[in-house]
């Protein structure tokens, strides 16, 4: 193993000693935690925030940023309600409908941001505000509920325990994860992220592999409102509030850098374990929700700091930190 796998292997150990170390944690301060029902009550709960993180993962490897992905889940789970309830659609349809959706908008938030040069920030902070608008517009403002056509996704399964939902996202994850690092598409996104002017200079345009991330995350947002509303068993306008600070909250607390060029998705899946693990132990254990924001709004910012950290300290104000930090030759030349 090279110094570059090794250090990958080491970021990926580490996330995942900090997930069972919050396992122990919260089971000995509740009992019940380690139960087979609370850990499979937490994998089934997962999916839709899951398959939103791999997608951000590659966005925030170019250097963008999205947004609007739980508005968009929203409208998804919207015109995937009004298919199946209002137009009586079969539910392969209405699912297509549902993945179409999200890919407009990803489209959308990707031709005006890469096409026409405007910061991502910028673009899905008002796809944000059109996506839930359209929402609310779609659905009248009420919930549809829809029960059994849908919910069959998120059942668990007797024979393995766990929905089909959870088993699909993990396809998801180990498909993200091969393209990113065993593709020449994934090398693009890290080289984009790294040097964008580089790439140009090489002869490569960054404009197709930059849309085609923005329309991914679209696809995935819609596959999200997929689970998310079997879980629900009904269409609710307001699906997805806050579901994208979630989102990127878990992809950096998985290493990946908000100022791009270094991500990996297999890490932002143990950043949405860790997540997840953190505001179900929080909850189990009695803490306010209160309590709950102000306790995993320190772990993101801590997420952030060591990034930073990693990025901007150039060791002679604080040459203990750098020796953390600093990454070894063979790793920055193969980046």
């Amino acid at each position: 193993m090279n110094a570059g796998g090794f250090k990958r292997f080491g970021e990926c150990a580490a996330l995942l000693v900090v997930w069972l170390g919050l396992l122990l944690l919260f089971g000995l301060l509740s009992d019940n935690f380690l139960s087979a029902r609370t850990l499979g009550a937490l994998a089934n709960r997962i999916p839709a925030l899951t398959a939103i993180a791999a997608g951000m993962t590659l966005v925030l490897i170019i250097g963008g940023i999205d947004l609007s992905v739980g508005s968009v889940l929203g409208l998804c789970g919207a015109v995937l309600g009004v298919a199946l309830v209002d137009w009586h659609w079969p539910l392969w349809a209405a699912s297509s409908l549902c993945l179409a959706v999200g890919c407009v908008c990803g489209g959308l938030n990707g031709l005006v941001s890469v096409r026409l040069g405007i910061p991502s920030f910028i673009v899905t902070l008002g796809m944000l505000e059109i996506a839930r608008g359209l929402a609310y517009l779609a659905t009248h403002s009420q919930t549809k509920y829809i029960g059994a056509p849908i919910e069959a996704l998120a059942s668990p399964s007797r024979l393995l325990g766990a929905s089909p939902a959870f088993l699909l996202v993990l396809v998801v994850i180990a498909a993200g994860q091969t393209a990113l690092s065993r593709t020449l598409f994934g090398r693009y996104l890290v080289a984009i992220g790294t040097n964008e002017p580089a790439v140009r200079l090489a002869g490569v345009n960054p404009r197709p592999a930059k849309l085609a991330v923005f329309v991914l995350l679209g696809f995935l947002t819609g596959l999200a409102a997929l689970f998310y509303t079997s879980r629900l068993g009904s269409s609710d306008p307001n699906a997805g509030v806050g579901l994208e600070l979630s989102a990127i909250a878990a992809v950096v607390i998985g290493g990946t850098s908000l100022m791009g060029g270094r991500g990996s998705v297999l890490n932002s899946f143990l950043g949405v374990l860790i997540i997840a693990t953190l505001e179900s132990g929080l909850a189990q254990v009695g803490a306010s929700e209160p309590v709950k924001r102000v306790v995993t709004g320190l772990v993101i910012v801590i997420a952030v700091v060591l990034d930073a950290c990693r990025h901007h300290l150039a060791g002679q104000r604080f040459p203990l930190l750098k020796r953390f930090f600093a990454r070894s030759p063979a790793a920055a030349g193969g980046k």
